[in-house]
Formats: structure tokens, sequence, C-alpha cells
């Protein structure tokens, strides 16, 4: 099972949420977290570099919901760590 932690600015963009957006951010991560131990992410949640960021990536949950990650050191042997580093709609791609 991967590990994982949230940055402040993700604790404050997922205040920010609506509730249904936030289950819709919970269901997407469930599908990532299975992903993560197959070693494949799946088309729909749409994982890609984020350009111009070096070692961030970012997660689909919505058409309009983006969260973006980067991978720390595991704490695990083994499993990922993933480090949450903002979510919400497309703005926060100005400081990812």
């Amino acid at each position: 099972m991967p590990t994982y932690e949230w940055l402040p600015r993700f604790s404050q963009d997922l205040e920010k949420l609506d509730p249904d957006q936030r289950a819709a951010f919970q269901a997407s991560v469930r599908q990532f977290v299975e992903d993560l131990e197959v070693g494949k992410f799946r088309k729909g949640l749409r994982v890609k570099r984020v350009y111009g960021a070096r070692g961030v990536f970012e997660l689909t949950w919505a058409d309009d919901g983006r969260a973006t990650f980067h991978y720390g050191e595991p704490r695990v042997a083994g499993q990922a760590h993933v480090v949450w580093r903002r979510i919400g709609k497309h703005d926060i791609f100005g400081k990812p």
C-alpha cells in the first residue's frame, strides 16, 4: 500500500472544494492507489507530467478537477510515497 502526505497548500485547496468535489477526488484516489499497486495508470485518470515543473505530475478527478503531486522518498520499502501538492481547477497550474 503506497504512503502519502500533503503539503499545507493542498490542505488549503482541499477546504475550498464542495462535498461532491471531495467525493469525486476520493473516488479517483481509490483508482489511483489501485493503479500504483499494479504499476500502470488507467487512461481515465489522465496521470501525466506537468510541463515546466520538474518531477510534478497531475491527476484528473473531474472535467475541470486536477490534483498535482510528486513522488517522495519511500517510507515503506518497495512502495510509492505520494506527496499531494495542489487540488482544484486548471488555475492550480500557475503554482503546481
